[in-house]
């Protein structure tokens, strides 16, 4: 390949998916993914292997606030975190673009409006083929067409549980999720939330962006190629990406570069690619870069009743709103609840201090919930870097609000039959949707990227992942990078292709 017109660094959702709407206009493409393919093996359905001994977590270290190490729980093969995500292509609410007051602070709000990504959204969902349904859901924004497939239906145990909560006042609504069940489950009836696709049952971005994008032969994909560092002109230009591959190291260069490596990994590299003319490192003459990381307050609920077994085997179709926009003692948002793929016994067990032979009674009655909130944006809250290694600093906001979601939610559960209610909160090596480091508005001294995810300071540089959301909202974010992305995608064809 001569020299290419686009460098895509990551191939997660951002990337993947600007690499697919890019791929058509015929320009020459570069993709370069740090990891490998992620192949089938003994361990892709293995819960023990997977959650109690890691096998698919990488051989890294990351240091935390307190210089502690850590094993990060991100992914590093084609197609990103999401060869292992549960699925949810779930829109921002459209309230979640202006400012919200929360128990714990006010969200600053976005450089756009719901209604400026609408189409985006729209778009994301066909090109994902997200399956869902609207109207079930009170907060649901408005859609300018309907899903592309009906939702995956309730399993019996599920369909029961609908019922409940629905006599207790709430309004359960169908999760919109880009999941082929019948693929998924001809691999194997498990579920697929935190499970790696190695089947193609998930829209994922290697799935779906990385196989439509190389469909086009001006595309191209190098992985095992981890990019260390960017290198600015005088100019402010980027011209030239330096990668490491099988020991050695190269530059190479296109006149648009596409910074797609997650919100912890993208901040990293602008920090580490500090020269003498950007000490603080590119894009980064705002000094927020690295900042305002955000990553939700969530926590596993577990409702049991003794005597009623749950036999599902993927569970996570529905989720409840009714808090997403209210609920506090001053009417704050709580947040988003949501069902977990179906806990195991192995699970359960590698995950908490209960004994398998305990943890494996408590799953064949549980029905597993995933309570949600809002992480607010901090500058102290940050990446940065000690002797080259990542450094993250989280510093937990709005935890008031979490709890209030928990306790409201098991009060409920009780309500609607489950007499027994069981909850853990994530901890924080689980990447539970990290965003915000590279955060999106129109004035560059206070953000890093426009409202198109250029960066202010670096005209052909473009952040399309999860760092530039100036909010986390309560809401799994793969939807949003997607849309984000083709926005920005269609940004550099009318100004950069155009001639």
């Amino acid at each position: 390949m001569t020299r290419p017109d686009v460098i895509i660094i990551g191939s997660g959702m951002g990337g993947a998916t600007m690499a697919a709407a890019l791929a058509p206009t015929g320009r020459d493409i570069l993709i370069l993914e740090r990891g490998e393919k992620l192949r089938g093996s003994a361990f892709a359905r293995d819960d023990d292997a997977i959650f109690r001994h890691g096998v698919y977590r990488p051989d890294e270290t990351w240091l935390d606030g307190q210089g502690k190490p850590f094993n990060p729980g991100n992914f590093y093969y084609r197609g990103g975190n999401t060869k292992f995500y549960g699925g949810v292509l779930m829109r921002y609410r459209k309230q979640d673009f202006a400012p919200v007051r929360h128990m714990g602070g006010t969200t600053p709000g976005w450089p756009i409006a719901y209604d400026d990504l609408e189409p985006d959204y729209q778009r994301a969902e066909t090109v994902f083929a997200v399956r869902g349904t609207v109207g079930e859901d009170p907060t649901e924004p408005p859609h300018s067409g309907d899903y592309p497939f009906p939702p995956v239906p309730d399993e019996p145990a599920i369909n029961d549980l609908r019922r409940r909560l629905g006599a207790v006042g709430l309004h359960p609504s169908s999760l919109p999720l880009g999941v082929d069940v019948d693929r998924w489950l001809k691999g194997g009836e498990t579920p697929w939330d935190g499970f790696p696709d190695t089947c193609g049952g998930k829209m994922d971005a290697e799935t779906v962006g990385l196989e439509q994008a190389l469909k086009h032969p001006n595309v191209t994909l190098r992985d095992g190629c981890k990019v260390t560092r960017l290198i600015a002109g005088a100019d402010g230009r980027i011209t030239g990406v330096e990668l490491t591959r099988n020991g050695n190291t190269e530059t190479i260069t296109a006149p648009i570069i596409v910074l797609a490596a997650g919100a912890v990994n993208s901040a990293a590299l602008l920090l580490g690619s500090a020269d003498a003319a950007h000490p603080r490192g590119l894009a980064n003459s705002s000094d927020q870069v690295g900042r305002n990381f955000m990553n939700h307050n969530c926590s596993a609920v577990l409702a049991l009743h003794p005597f009623r077994a749950n036999g599902v085997v993927y569970q996570k179709t529905l989720m409840v709103n009714d808090f997403y926009l209210t609920g506090g003692p001053g009417g704050e948002p709580l947040g988003n609840i949501q069902l977990l793929g179906k806990i195991s016994g192995a699970i359960l067990s590698a995950t908490t201090p209960i004994p398998r032979p305990v943890a494996r009674w408590i799953a064949r009655h549980s029905v597993d919930f995933y309570a949600m909130s809002e992480d607010l944006p901090n500058p102290d809250s940050r990446v940065t870097l000690k002797g080259g290694q990542i450094r993250l600093d989280w510093k937990r906001s709005n935890w008031d609000a979490h709890l209030a979601l928990v306790a409201t939610l098991k009060q409920l559960l009780r309500k609607a039959g489950y007499p027994l209610i069981l909850s853990r909160p994530f901890d924080r090596s689980t990447p539970s949707h990290q965003c915000g480091t590279a955060r999106m508005g129109d004035d560059p001294q206070t953000s890093v990227v426009d409202r198109f995810c250029r960066s202010h300071d670096h005209p052909n540089l473009f952040i399309t992942d999860a760092s530039v959301l100036p909010t986390s909202a309560a809401v799994n974010p793969a939807l949003t990078i997607a849309a984000l992305s083709l926005r920005a995608a269609r940004h550099i064809q009318q100004t950069e292709f155009s001639t």
